[in-house]
């Protein structure tokens, strides 16, 4: 999906598809108006462009999750890393840690994520 990342209006609307799919276009189109101000019109732009984008279906006026949130993070951490890093996981997380240290807690649930990795090898 995302060659791009969704702009903050974009994402508020995805977060509102997250929180209510199944949802009726109808629904989606009061929900938007009263959460966003927006229009029918617009409503129906940004969800094509969703839909385009690969996050959501609009089959038979409903509106369903093609992408999860979970999904969409993952995507989007995995561009920052390769855009940024050369999609070098150790640099990354050289570059975060280098201003602030982990704490014993974190560096234990980076350490249990390493193990579950290599038990899946």
């Amino acid at each position: 999906m995302s060659e791009k990342k969704l702009g903050t209006v974009e994402l508020k609307f995805a977060e509102l598809v997250w929180a209510n799919a199944p949802i009726s276009s109808t629904a989606l189109v009061r929900l938007c108006s009263k959460e966003l101000g927006w229009k029918k019109s617009t409503t129906y732009t940004v969800l094509k462009k969703h839909c385009d984008r690969g996050l959501f279906k609009n089959e038979d006026a409903i509106v369903y999750v093609v992408k999860t949130r979970a999904d969409y993070d993952r995507e989007q951490s995995a561009q920052f890393v390769e855009e940024s890093f050369g999609g070098s996981l150790p640099a990354f997380l050289a570059a975060f840690t280098s201003g602030k240290p982990l704490t014993p807690e974190e560096a234990e649930e980076i350490r249990e994520m390493i193990d579950t990795f290599r038990e899946k090898e």
